[in-house]
């Protein structure tokens, strides 16, 4: 007898239907899986035999071929265990194949017969919804996270039992109940505050900029002054995701096994360790691997000590930071990957960090050119928005703060919503993906600024690209201030932020 199930794999963020097809005839008894299963594929014919006699069904003492259809498409993970399980009892006339068809099953099979869940369950659900099935059985501890989904029923089965039920006609298992906060426990300590930092109010103007309007950043300055702190409190004045962008969010996540069943409730913000290979930052270590830059997607990419970081990983942050997105080409596959987030970056102006801070910096010129070659000119291009920080000793300490999180998430949001308006119906949201069509549109200048803009290009401290991102700066500084144009005093502030000839200056400081 031949029987038929569909389920899914995922390859990298892509998910492909898989049609699982299972043939029992005479012959020596025997279990064989056809179709570039990868070793979790293979060793389900176990974990699929337990399971059956576990449930209280009969195993076929037969000659049992599974083809993965289709066959030139790897298949991975242990979810298509229950499409594997339910195929065998369909092809033994334990299962009805009434419903065969319209029904998509995804999850992995314990040996008492369990279901449990796997990552990757709302990428899952997307496709199926897109595939046109009807309903997608699964694990309950995942269904929730499937029903961001809109017009896809979901059938929660605790058991191969269960799923058989569902299969038959009969009603799934209840969801679990949410988890609730247990009596009398504390709320969550709120995070870092931009009121806690003391003096540096450049510093917190331009971190306001760049999260205003998406820009990338860079903070610069001497050891202690106070640039990882300001970055760690980033997050407390970016708005909050959209629903689209926290679907997207939770899928990519889902996959990388970082969320479990929920909705992604804040932007991502990722800090990998100086040490990171390319792979790493970028992706491609292995067919399907993304990297921190794609799971800062939507977010924040945080890169301490940026000096320290290996050149090529930070040249490989080139494309993605003007297309916002991450293509991976191997000998044998290729892949494209989201990756439209904010870079924030910290370093020191040299080797020992304290150029321009007295008399205590004792590097050579040799290394500083070093320090310098690692940061490439057309990486610091792509940059938006610098700020240098200064050491401002005990005096600093004392300073009130200049403004708290709820307040700079106010202008924030108040920017973003002047963008939001003014950009409907196009494919952005945020001035710093504003292309050269929009710019001329929403960021026009009269004569003066065109002026301001030339002459900077004449003194060399501005490329073609730096004119476009300048403008994209000014644009979010005019939103910030509630003007429908951009003035000349938004073109100046906007290149006093441009970082040039910070890095490139230090020594002179």
């Amino acid at each position: 007898m031949l029987a038929r199930t569909k389920t899914f794999t995922i390859e990298g963020l892509q998910t492909r239907p898989v049609t699982v097809e299972v043939d029992i005839r005479a012959g020596l008894p025997g279990f064989a899986i056809v179709g570039l299963a990868d070793p979790s594929v293979r060793e389900a014919r176990e974990r699929v035999q337990a399971a059956i006699l576990n449930s209280g069904y009969g195993f076929p003492a037969r000659r049992i071929t599974v083809n993965l259809a289709p066959a030139d498409v790897p298949k991975v993970g242990p979810g298509l265990d229950l499409a594997l399980a339910c195929g065998v009892l369909a092809a033994s006339q334990q299962l009805s194949k009434e419903r065969l068809e319209d029904h998509a099953l995804f999850g992995e099979l314990a040996l008492d017969g369990g279901l449990r869940p796997c990552q990757g369950t709302l990428a899952v659900a997307q496709a199926c919804a897109e595939a046109g099935m009807r309903t997608l059985v699964l694990a309950p501890e995942r269904a929730r996270e499937a029903m961001l989904v809109q017009g896809l029923q979901i059938a929660p089965a605790r058991t191969l039992q269960s799923a058989i039920r569902v299969l038959s006609g009969e009603p799934p298992d209840s969801l679990p109940e949410p988890d609730a906060p247990e009596p009398g426990a504390a709320s969550a300590p709120a995070g870092p505050d931009l009121s806690e930092v003391r003096g540096q109010h450049h510093a917190v103007r331009a971190l306001i900029v760049a999260a205003a309007g998406g820009h990338n950043c860079l903070l610069s300055g001497s050891p202690g002054t106070g640039k990882t702190m300001l970055a760690q409190r980033l997050p407390s004045i970016l708005p909050e995701l959209s629903r689209p962008e926290a679907i997207e969010v939770t899928r990519i996540h889902s996959i990388a096994g970082d969320l479990e069943g929920e909705l992604a409730q804040s932007r991502p913000f990722r800090a990998p360790h100086h040490s990171i290979t390319m792979a790493g930052l970028v992706g491609g270590a292995r067919k399907g691997w993304v990297g921190e830059g794609v799971l800062a997607h939507r977010g924040v990419l945080f890169l301490d000590e940026l000096s320290e970081f290996a050149r090529p990983a930070l040249e490989a942050l080139r494309q993605p930071l003007e297309d916002g997105r991450v293509a991976i080409v191997r000998a044998r596959h290729s892949a494209v990957y989201p990756a439209r987030f904010m870079l924030v970056a910290a370093t020191n102006p040299c080797p020992c960090g304290y150029a321009g801070d007295g008399e205590l910096c004792r590097c050579s010129e040799t290394d500083m050119a070093r320090h310098q070659r690692k940061l490439s000119g057309p990486l610091l291009d792509r940059i938006d928005v610098q700020a240098k920080l200064e050491n401002a000793g005990v005096q600093g300490l004392g300073a009130k703060p200049w403004t708290s999180s709820e307040k700079a998430r106010e202008r924030v949001m108040g920017a973003r919503e002047r963008q939001a308006h003014r950009l409907r119906g196009e494919r952005v949201t945020v001035n710093a993906n504003l292309d050269a069509r929009l710019l001329e549109r929403h960021a026009g200048l009269d004569e003066q600024g065109q002026r301001m803009l030339s002459d900077a290009q004449r003194r060399g401290t501005l490329s073609a690209r730096g004119q476009h991102r300048t403008l994209r700066v000014a644009r979010t500084i005019a939103d910030l201030n509630g003007c429908e144009r951009v003035r000349v005093r938004d073109i100046g502030v906007a290149l006093g932020l441009r970082p040039e000839t910070g890095l490139r200056s230090s020594r002179a400081a």
